[in-house]
């Protein structure tokens, strides 16, 4: 019989999920990361639906996805819940079959026979996506479904679009959702509560008192076993295009407005739609010295495991003020962060130097997510200046806050599109790169442990330095700090 889903708090009822099914689920994404995800949604007793999986091992059944679930959810959390986990195991099911052949599709057909708003996710390579689509569309499986896809989307511009061409003959653009695990992230939400939610910011938010914004998403390890998938990739395609847009689009868009239907997802597009451009002579890509020595890994590549570039935004709030990202592995520090710098006051009569430091606003995703303001205040016995930070951390009780494909995995569940990403977005992002895809010019090679080739500073040459990110003083049990 269809489970209830009355009481589970989609805004729309028409858009709850009534069934969850999962393509790939003997794969390493439900092992590493779904299984855990809906465990911790059935601990917070938001899971309502049965949980259908599909895949293409002949020797697995009803038990054997429950026993994989059991040992994946062990392994990330180190134990289970017996309450819980029966609680999520009475919901499984599996579906054994090949992915293109249509009997599989007869067989969920029966499984799905009393369901009408079945959730598809496919943990599936894009390869694939179009496929599956057309059997389940052929079993009669589409109409009222929703498909959750994973990135990426399209390697370049033109197959994004040909992606789409694939999906759209059969689904709706509403029927679509992308998954982006990083969207998911807290932190990463925290940045437009912490713009829209404190009035005292939106004055100075501005072209008028920014002077430049700096964006750094850093790694401090290799590519490691992905050498074969990583070449075909690269910094580029599998940060700038997503992760780092997706963050400066929350850092510089415009308010959303309560009236409007998905009005996040409406002012990301808008500003999407307002970047110019990116040009590959103010871009400059590096790769770590040991690159080529890592199994799968071309021994000429040119694949870029750095790259640190200048993006211009072309509307009212933020013409004029340059925008620098950097990204790369092998550096110096894992860590995420956005640090948007205030122009300096004019020569004033107080202190020994004539201008005071930038004040600054630093909002740090990973690790330890929190904002940094900093002061500039008086150096206590002399008439100069120096830095006053006031830190604030995020997250009060580690591990308590939702993981990301939890998040992601409830709202799709739900019904909720805030999170996903639009078609239109897509294409704007893979705009916005494909210049650097199309010329992506000299390769520099840099040493394990630096901040990328030393050519990255001519990036900034004229308006700043690239900064050291900042690095927290922990002090257990204060969620505010001041200096470090």
């Amino acid at each position: 019989m269809p489970v209830d889903v009355s009481s589970n708090g989609a805004k729309g009822g028409e858009r709850v999920t009534d069934a969850l099914v999962i393509f790939g689920i003997t794969g390493d994404l439900a092992r590493k990361m779904t299984f855990k995800a809906l465990y911790r949604l059935e601990a917070r007793g938001k899971l309502d639906c049965p949980i259908i999986g599909v895949g293409r091992r002949t020797d697995w059944h009803h038990e054997t996805m429950k026993d994989r679930a059991k040992e994946s959810i062990e392994e990330a959390l180190g134990g289970v819940d017996k309450a819980v986990f029966d609680r999520l195991a009475a919901r499984m099911r599996f579906v054994s079959g090949n992915f293109d052949n249509q009997g599989t599709y007869t067989k969920l057909a029966e499984e799905l026979s009393d369901y009408a708003r079945p959730l598809f996710y496919l943990e599936v390579p894009p390869s694939l996506y179009a496929g599956i689509v057309d059997h389940l569309n052929r079993a009669g499986l589409t109409e009222g479904a929703r498909f959750v896809i994973e990135k990426p989307f399209g390697h370049d511009r033109a197959s994004a679009e040909d992606l789409q061409t694939d999906l759209t003959e059969i689904l709706d653009e509403d029927q679509i959702l992308r998954i982006d695990h990083y969207l998911g992230k807290e932190p990463v939400m925290d940045i437009i509560y912490l713009r829209f939610a404190n009035l005292i910011l939106d004055p100075v938010w501005n072209r008028n008192y920014v002077a430049y914004v700096q964006m750094t998403l850093a790694e401090n390890f290799g590519v490691h076993d992905r050498g074969a998938f990583y070449d075909r990739v690269g910094t580029i395609r599998d940060v700038i295009q997503n992760h780092a847009l997706q963050m400066l689009a929350l850092v510089t868009m415009e308010a959303p407005s309560r009236n409007q239907t998905e009005s996040i997802r409406a002012k990301k597009l808008e500003l999407f739609e307002s970047v110019r451009a990116a040009d590959p002579a103010h871009c400059v890509r590096g790769q770590y010295a040991e690159y080529r020595e890592v199994e799968g890994v071309a021994p000429d590549s040119t694949t870029e495991t750095f790259a640190a570039l200048e993006l211009r935004i072309d509307n009212w709030r933020w013409s004029g003020v340059p925008f620098f990202i950097r990204a790369g592995k092998e550096l110096p520090v894992k860590q995420t962060e956005i640090r948007v710098v205030f122009k300096r006051p004019p020569p004033t009569g107080i202190a020994d130097s004539d201008l005071p430091g930038h004040n600054e606003m630093v909002i740090r995703i990973d690790p330890s997510p929190g904002a940094r303001l900093r002061f500039i205040a008086k150096r206590p016995g002399s008439d100069k200046f120096e830095d006053a930070d006031l830190d604030v951390l995020f997250e009060k009780e580690p591990g308590t806050d939702p993981e990301p494909y939890e998040r992601l995995l409830d709202d799709a569940i739900r019904g909720d599109m805030n999170l996903f990403t639009p078609y239109d977005a897509i294409d704007q992002t893979w705009r916005i790169v494909q210049p650097l895809l199309d010329d992506p010019g000299e390769l520099y090679i840099y040493e394990s442990g630096t901040w990328g080739p030393p050519e990255a500073n001519r990036l900034v040459k004229g308006v700043c330095n690239w900064a050291e990110p900042w690095r927290p003083v922990e002090q257990p049990g204060e969620g505010m700090l001041l200096g470090g």
